[in-house]
């Protein structure tokens, strides 16, 4: 006789799955609301293709940024810097490839390491000197700075060759067209058969994980949410998949986002190291004591949140065909908050990368739809700093109503 041996899986009640993940569904809920206001007030505009790619081209170094950050901010931590690391690696960049003469294939990877070891040294800093990651990176802020002013001479470099500047205005060709694009509503097929298989893959995984739960014993998420939030994702990425292959499909930066998210995702929830990474976040003399090199691990996610900078830098640099000494000026207050209003808590050990993508992407229908409507820059920073204190608020609330 064949022995059943799955165990039943707990019931979770809709009212208590709420209450414990409000802040993720509610996060999700505001993008789209905060999407569909700036639709109808700036009277259709915001959702039109041109301005969608415009959108993805205009945040893509933010959600890049926002990934390092991420974890930075559950190691416990906070980096400053990233601004200038970015105006760093861009000058840098620019000098070998407009100056020099490189080729853009040893130019990027070295710019890459060049990041990692700026990360590096303030890594070290703050893990192994124990100095607060607020006073290393504020010093590195400035230094950095500084170093770009004295590289550039204070002059912008540019323009750069056509291959490096692929890296954030170049497009995914369309090598499945059937039709004739002058009379085809649709002008690049790959955004469409590329966005219907990643909402494919979506909804196969949360059916698999559900299963897999159910195999194990583990709570699932009640199916209405589970169906709901599959919907809204599958409907906005449909929707905007189908909006950008009627203009020139994929950008090459949106498939590299693509592709970080994917991995950051991996290493936050299926990985090792990320455990540690949270579990330092949440208290780092447990984790100690449990055989985690902390002071590892710190240095690493400096290392990890250099390289990101040091990409940012580029893709800011090809986007703008130059280099320029205030480049990245306020960009550590844009990736911070985005990673802040995602759910990330201050005081570490909390934060998803989910959150901080969507987090970046309110961020950015904020600047894109306010700057459509012609509201002032004064402005735009006054809203902006009124929804990062409303989100810290409300993540500083739900803690304490839990406890």
């Amino acid at each position: 006789m064949a022995i059943d041996t799955r165990t039943e899986t707990p019931n979770v009640s809709v009212s208590d799955y709420l209450r414990k993940n409000i802040r993720e569904y509610g996060l999700l809920l505001a993008l789209v609301v905060i999407m569909l206001l700036f639709q109808f007030l700036t009277g259709g505009v915001l959702f039109k293709p041109v301005n969608i790619t415009n959108l993805v081209l205009q945040n893509s170094f933010i959600i890049i940024m926002a990934l390092g950050m991420l974890l930075i901010i559950v190691a416990g931590h906070i980096d400053l810097s990233v601004g200038s690391i970015v105006a760093f690696t861009g000058g840098i960049s620019a000098i070998m490839l407009v100056k020099w003469g490189w080729h853009f294939s040893i130019v990027v990877p070295l710019c890459l390491m060049m990041g990692a070891a700026m990360g590096a040294a303030q890594g070290y800093w703050v893990a192994y000197q124990k100095i607060p990651s607020f006073i290393v990176t504020l010093a590195g802020m400035l230094v950095f700075r500084g170093l770009t002013y004295v590289v550039l001479q204070g002059r912008p470099i540019g323009p750069f060759p056509k291959e490096f500047q692929l890296l954030s205005t170049g497009f995914i060709p369309d090598f499945l067209s059937f039709t004739d694009p002058a009379t085809s509503v649709v002008k690049n097929y790959v955004a469409l058969v590329a966005v219907l298989a990643l909402v494919g893959w979506a909804i196969y995984s949360g059916l698999k994980n559900r299963r897999l739960n159910e195999l194990h014993g583990t709570p699932n998420e009640p199916f209405v949410f589970f169906a709901g939030q599959m919907a809204v994702i599958s409907v906005v990425a449909i929707f905007l998949g189908f909006q950008l292959s009627t203009y020139r499909g994929l950008p090459n930066v949106l498939v590299i986002m693509g592709v970080l998210i994917a991995f950051y995702t991996f290493i936050t929830t299926r990985s090792t190291l990320g455990r540690r990474i949270y579990a330092m976040g949440g208290n780092e003399k447990a984790a100690k004591l449990s055989g985690i090199n902390t002071e590892r691990l710190t240095f690493y996610t400096f290392v990890n949140m250099g390289v990101l900078a040091a990409l940012a830098g580029m893709i800011i640099a090809a986007r703008l065909n130059s280099a320029t000494p205030k480049a990245g000026v306020g960009f550590e207050l844009d990736v911070i908050a985005a990673c802040f209003i995602g759910g990330a808590s201050a005081s570490g050990g909390v934060g998803r990368i989910i959150g901080a993508v969507i987090g970046a992407f309110i961020m950015g229908v904020m600047n894109n739809g306010m700057s459509i409507m012609g509201i002032g820059i004064d402005y735009q920073q006054l809203i902006k700093g009124l929804v990062l204190l409303a989100a810290v608020f409300f993540d500083v609330y739900n803690k304490n109503k839990a406890v």
